[in-house]
């Protein structure tokens, strides 16, 4: 525990040289800052929009990690776009029909601006990026400004030029519109139509999702509010003022031929020149009849006003206690609130796949990741938001057949792992969302998952369900002749199956007469016992042995085990031959180790930690991991494990070991976030754990910590109850972080978890801290739920202190304790 040592004295470092908020009313958004993660791997969507907007405008740099769109890695601009995803990993997605401004071409000749993106790309004054909510800002080195900000699929740019050009003349500004995007993707057939008079663009081109199969067209419609000189097109380097319509191949050598259409503009006046984009996956009228409605006067001011209020509704409903705080842990909070709600995409009306009724959401990038905290987070922030996506993957079940786990412009992701669509329903399910939704439906969506193998299981459903069915597990080098996928994961993919197939039994239960499936399903979530190989050793670090026995390890299909490192694909890896994604080539499993997977049993630890050697080997294995950073915290399957101490009796730890992560590795800087933030995935790590409450997804289960304010509340938009947890003897340097004893509305609690009706029911929940463990959470009676028993526990064996009073509370039927009763003890013991 070095590191969380220097940690502490690092943060008591920035406290004291940091101004301190104060405890009053505030904005919410006056602390949300866009640019966290728009540096170093963090991929976040920083631009202008509204929550699940559609339309996305930032401007699209050439730097290595531009997935969405901008970053401050001093890249340079090649356009303005209006479609972007956040947080994403593979390919940069999106980002068409970017527009790119000159304040004039050289000689007055539109010959001698510059089309080809690669060639007309700029750098950007890093001083002058201005991003909040619903509105971006940045100057380019050329001196032009460029503002923006959004409605739900209209972008609407504002650029401001210089009074002359870069040879001294007056300015005739061009802007063009590139019929491309971020990869490079476009396919034939990219089109574009320019009216003479108005300078209004029309057009579509067809491309490539960044992470899936398949291909979608995308319309738009761009409007400008300027005196126009004259327009038409480009193709590559040349363009004309006399050609008004162009369609565009591809080209032969792989890279689409540039092409694309301008408008140029008499001297501008000191408003500048408004860009009003308007998308639609529907058809260019459409995207005209968006861009009309929704931003009819072309006012900059009241759409950003507009978009700035929609986020203020959406946050406000959680405040914190500023008393004492720094600012940074607020922004850190807020900042993480906001990215829960930029992905998925409200697409609701721009679905050209089939004609429904239903809501229709898309860039769920990807439920393995969104599972674990971003719709959960939603669950209780947004409820509205997240029935509404419920009911858009139930109707994609109606209309294509199968839920989808990964899915982005109106294409099928790739599958990761298990079917997680089902975990996203069951925690739904079991958390009371139902406005509109059919769980019967639901309910066969899942039991599809579980049943039939599809034909392509890489981008729906699972593969192996014969093995899975007669085997009990996925077998290595499995014979699948019923479905074509990636033959990788098979470990993974059985842990997976095994909490998908748990979820199910969540749902069945819940909806009633379906016993037989019940029994069915709680018995294939046990499949993940058969891995578990108890002599295997879990490898060594730099040469030494971890010291620890009893792991998962892959099986062929005649019931032997098979090898992988527990530490291949870890943190610790160094094996420059280790592939731990999708490939072909790739182990067994997803961008995780054995080590780290061999906990992902979240509906069953109490035989987990009893075939672990106990509660106090399992914690001392937990240490270990994190200790020796096997795990890696800037991906989503560490994110339960930090908050699996709760499970040994031992909510304390879970506690330091939050505060490990927060802020050391989750920051506030451009590079502030540890890997992708993967639609918001990341941001809801952050907030749940600051919050105090966090996820076990698919349960309803909220591990208690105390939170990293004084006091929270959370009002809930179904109910408009506000749920409240108030901190007794909190500090700022977060020496008092662990639990000495809780009420519930006013009557003791011991339980070191609470249930999803603290939200709707607007309970209050207090606790009282101290810089030490206690025996508060640590009775088997007060662990969460678990399918298999809790066994082998003693209250644990830490300071004296804390093990008498742990004999105390034991000692104490539940009926007769209260707090008097436990100062009374803690007064005696203290002396």
């Amino acid at each position: 525990m070095v590191l969380y040592y220097q940690f502490v004295s690092f943060a008591l470092a920035i406290f004291s040289t940091t101004s301190l908020a104060q405890n009053s009313s505030y904005d919410v958004l006056d602390y949300v800052d866009q640019l966290i993660g728009s540096a170093n791997g963090g991929n976040v969507f920083p631009g202008a929009t509204i929550p699940y907007g559609m339309a996305k405008a930032c401007p699209d740099v050439d730097s290595g990690s531009n997935q969405g769109g901008f970053t401050t890695e001093g890249g340079k601009v090649f356009g303005f776009s209006s479609m972007h995803d956040s947080g994403t990993g593979g390919s940069p997605s999106l980002g068409n029909f970017a527009l790119f401004p000159y304040a004039g071409c050289p000689g007055d000749d539109i010959n001698g601006c510059v089309y080809p993106k690669d060639f007309r790309k700029i750098p950007y004054v890093n001083t002058s990026v201005k991003a909040s909510p619903g509105y971006f800002g940045i100057q380019l080195a050329s001196g032009v400004q460029a503002e923006m900000t959004t409605s739900q699929h209209t972008s609407l740019f504002r650029f401001k030029f210089p009074p002359t050009d870069a040879s001294g003349r007056a300015s005739s500004p061009l802007i063009l519109l590139d019929l491309t995007d971020l990869s490079n993707s476009r396919q034939d057939n990219g089109t574009v139509k320019v009216d003479a008079k108005s300078g209004r663009m029309t057009g579509s081109a067809r491309f490539l999702p960044s992470f899936g199969i398949g291909s979608y067209t995308l319309y738009f419609c761009a409007d400008f509010k300027g005196l126009v000189r004259d327009n038409g097109v480009f193709v590559n380097t040349r363009a004309s003022a006399d050609v008004k319509e162009l369609t565009l191949a591809r080209s032969i050598n792989g890279y689409p031929l540039p092409g694309g259409s301008f408008v140029r503009f008499t001297s501008p006046t000191s408003n500048g020149i408004l860009a009003r984009v308007g998308v639609s996956f529907i058809s260019s009228q459409q995207a005209c009849s968006n861009a009309e409605s929704e931003i009819p006067t072309f006012d900059f001011e009241a759409t950003h006003t507009a978009a700035r209020n929609l986020w203020e509704t959406k946050i406000s409903p959680i405040k914190v206690s500023t008393t004492g705080v720094n600012s940074s842990m607020l922004k850190n909070f807020y900042s993480g609130i906001y990215r829960t709600m930029v992905n998925p995409q409200d697409y609701t009306g721009e679905n050209p796949l089939w004609k429904s009724s239903e809501p229709y959401y898309d860039s769920f990038y990807c439920i393995w990741d969104l599972f674990r905290s971003q719709m959960p987070f939603l669950t209780i922030l947004d409820p509205v938001a997240i029935t509404r996506q419920i009911r858009s993957l139930i109707d994609t079940y109606r209309h294509l057949g199968w839920l989808p786990d990964c899915r982005m412009s109106l294409c099928q992701g790739y599958t990761q792992g298990g079917s997680n669509a089902d975990n996203v329903l069951a925690d739904a399910y079991l958390k009371g969302i139902s406005d509109g939704i059919d769980w019967e439906e639901g309910y066969q969506a899942v039991v599809k998952d579980a049943e039939v193998e599809p034909y392509f299981w890489s981008v729906q459903g699972r593969g192996g369900l014969d093995s899975w069915k007669s085997l009990g597990y996925i077998p290595k080098e499995d014979f699948d002749y019923k479905g074509t996928g990636t033959m990788t994961r098979s470990l993974s993919r059985t842990l997976e199956y095994s909490y998908n197939d748990f979820a199910i039994t969540q749902i069945a239960t819940g909806l009633g007469g379906k016993d037989a499936d019940v029994e069915k399903y709680i018995s294939r979530s046990s499949n993940w016992q058969n891995l578990f190989k108890p002599d295997q050793s879990g490898g060594s670090i730099k040469g030494v042995d971890t010291g620890f026995r009893g792991f998962l390890q892959p099986k062929y299909l005649n019931k032997t085990f098979g090898y992988q490192n527990p530490l291949a694909c870890s943190n610790v890896d160094t094996d420059p031959n280790s592939i731990c994604s999708l490939q072909r080539t790739a182990g067994e499993t997803f961008e995780s180790s054995i080590w780290e997977y061999s906990f992902f049993v979240p509906h069953d630890q109490g035989r987990l930690i009893t075939k672990l050697g106990g509660p106090d080997a399992f914690i001392k294995r937990l240490d270990y991991m994190h200790d020796n950073q096997i795990t890696y915290i800037g991906n989503e399957p560490a994110f339960l494990t930090v908050f699996q101490y709760h499970y040994a009796g031992r909510p304390g730890l879970s506690a330091k070991r939050s505060h490990y992560y927060i802020p050391a590795y989750f920051g506030i800087t451009h590079d502030g976030l540890p890997g992708n933030d993967d639609s918001g995935t990341m941001g809801a790590f952050v907030a749940f754990s600051m919050l105090g409450l966090f996820p076990n997804p698919g349960q309803n289960v909220y591990f208690i910590i105390p939170p990293y304010f004084e006091s929270v509340s959370i009002t809930s938009p179904l109910t408009n109850k506000t749920a409240t947890i108030k901190n007794v003897n909190f500090d700022a340097t977060y020496k008092n972080i662990y639990i000495q004893s809780a009420t519930l509305n006013g009557e003791v609690y011991t339980k070191n978890w609470i249930d999803h009706s603290f939200f709707t029911e607007g309970k209050e929940l207090i606790l009282t801290l101290g810089p030490a463990e206690s025996a508060w959470g640590t009775r088997v009676v007060d662990l969460p739920p678990s399918l298999g028993k809790y066994e082998g526990f003693t209250n644990f064996t830490g300071n004296s202190t804390v093990e008498k009073r742990a004999q105390v509370f034991a000692s104490v039927p539940l009926d007769k304790l209260t707090e008097k009763t436990g100062a009374k003890y803690w007064a005696a013991e203290e002396g």
